[in-house]
Formats: C-alpha cells, structure tokens, sequence
C-alpha cells in the first residue's frame, strides 16, 4: 500500500511539474500591428499562426490576435500640420479634406497645427466630418521650429478615451535647433513617448515655399528624424526629394488602406524591473508576401511589488 502512495505521488508531481513546463510565462503585453504591403488583392485575415514576435531571437508566446474591425474599429486621428509647410498647399489640402470624408464612421478626426513652435488644438476629435473639415485650413507659412516637441505634448495632452490613437503628421520636419543631421534628442523624445502610449505616427513630408534655397543638409536630416519617428512608432513616412509631393491622393489612400488592416496582438513577455520598461521586439509575418508594420518597442509591466505579510496586533 505504502509503495502504491508512492508511485501516486510521484505520478501526481511529475504532472505538476509538466503542466509548468507547457504553461507560458510572463506578464501580457500589447501593441498595435499594420498590414504594411502585400502582393495580392486582399490582405489574409491575420490569426495568431501568421504573426511572430521575438525578443532578442526568442519568440514569444501570442496569446490574441483581434482585427480591428467592426465594433472594435473605433480610433481617434490627429492631423498634426506643420504651418511652416506652406510649398504650394492648395490643391493638396482639398485632398486632405477628402481624406477626412472617407474615413469610417467609427473614426473620430482631430485637427492641430505647429504655429512658431507651439501646439495648437483647433478641433478635438470629433465624428462630425463639418466640423473637422471645417477647421483644417492651408498652412500660411510661419518660421521654421521644431516639429517633433509638438507631437510629444500632442500625445501627452490627448485623453486616451480608445485604444487605438495615430497621429498623420504634414511636416518638413525640419529642427533648426537640431546641432547633427543624424541624430534629434527633441525626435527619439517623441518616438519614446508614441511608444509608451501606443500612438502610431504617419509622417508626409511638405516643405516650407522656401526650400529651394534652403540648406539641403537641413531638410535631409528633417526627412530622416520624420522616418525615424513613423517607422519606428509602427507607422510610414512618405516623401519624394526635396521637392513638394505632386499628390498627396496616393499616400492618403495607402494610409487609409493600413489604418482599415490593423489588429491588436496579445503576447506574453518576461516582466521588467518596476515599474516598467520599453524593451525592442521583432514583428514579422509568417505569410508569403506580406509585410508588417509594428513598434519597434512595446511597454513591458514591471514585476508586482512584493507585499510584506502584516503583523498581527497585539
């Protein structure tokens, strides 16, 4: 009788001890992912076998993959326009009012502007078409200043009411403070702080009506801190030389194409030191053909603090 206790003991421990090794690890993280470009007519509904992410060449357990559609399409757009961008606005800000109109019903549309430096809301998101059409308007040109302090306190002053914020931002993005091309203490700011809140940022490059004259070194590096900042927050950037975009039509139509092929993915990661940390991950797709965009950072919770026992009264 004795050994048959034993060898159910054993039994019972050695299933223990496999049921931890087959149950994942970690604390839940999220983070927003966009069907970047695909070869085909219509992108594939993503489940969780056509998604990866790995953490320094170890992949991750995903625990969800939830398309954003439907009554989970809710988000909130901020056109973030740059009034020093004012190269021949005309026409193309007429296609960013048609931008506006073909968004879902479910898209809530703010409008903001970079006046001489300073942010300013000229209509908060909103669901009424009129009214933000209404306060989009031409940049009238003002002195050049840096762009990307705006788009910090944007996503610092913008109430999180959905999940799912992003940012098209119309800049040169130039930074005449900026003392090297390559490098923007005032960009890896902003892309820290779309990081952490989870806002995605696409940037089109427009210059200032000066930029023919203007210092090409300057509006290079403007170009590259604009593609840091989209690509690495999980958006695009799109610009074509120096030079004013012909159309804006196209680029807004592929933004309009990846903001309807977003999903949001649940994963399992080990926990940060308190009280939180960004850590670098790799998104990649397991379909043929098929590009994703995503952060190249996720916020990681930190390890719960540890609750001393209470001592008892005397």
């Amino acid at each position: 009788m004795s050994k048959l206790r034993t060898a159910s003991w054993l039994t019972f421990a050695c299933t223990l001890v496999l049921s931890a090794q087959t149950q994942p690890a970690g604390v839940p993280a999220k983070m927003l992912v966009t069907v970047g470009h695909y070869f085909r007519h219509e992108p594939p509904l993503l489940t969780k076998n056509d998604v990866t992410i790995k953490q320094q060449f170890d992949p991750l357990p995903i625990t969800s993959v939830v398309p954003l559609r439907g009554d989970r399409a809710g988000m909130e757009l901020f056109l973030l326009v740059d009034n020093c961008s004012n190269c021949e606005p005309g026409t193309k800000f007429e296609e960013l009012r048609r931008f506006i109109t073909s968004q879902p019903p479910t898209t809530a549309v703010g409008v903001a502007y970079i006046q001489d430096g300073v942010l300013k809301i000229a209509e908060n998101p909103t669901v009424d078409r009129d009214r933000a059409i209404k306060a989009l308007s031409a940049p009238t040109g003002s002195k050049p200043t840096n762009p990307f302090s705006a788009v910090t306190e944007l996503i610092k002053i913008w109430p999180q009411n959905t999940p799912r914020r992003t940012i098209l931002m119309i800049s040169n993005g130039v930074d005449p403070g900026a003392g090297d091309e390559l490098q923007n203490p005032s960009a890896d700011a902003a892309i820290d702080t779309a990081e952490r809140a989870g806002v995605t940022v696409f940037a089109i490059y427009h210059p200032s009506a000066d930029y023919a004259t203007s210092d090409f070194g300057k509006i290079y590096s403007g170009q590259v801190q604009l593609a840091h900042l989209a690509t690495e927050s999980g958006g695009e950037a799109y610009f074509l030389g120096f030079g004013p975009l012909p159309s804006l039509a196209p680029f807004l139509a592929d933004i309009s194409d990846h903001l309807a092929n977003q999903y949001f993915v649940e994963f399992l990661v080990s926990p940060a030191p308190p009280p939180g940390e960004l850590q670098s991950v790799a998104v990649k797709s397991t379909i043929k053909d098929l590009d994703l965009m995503a952060p190249d950072k996720v916020w990681v919770p930190g390890r719960e603090a540890e609750v001393s026992p209470k001592k008892k009264r005397p």
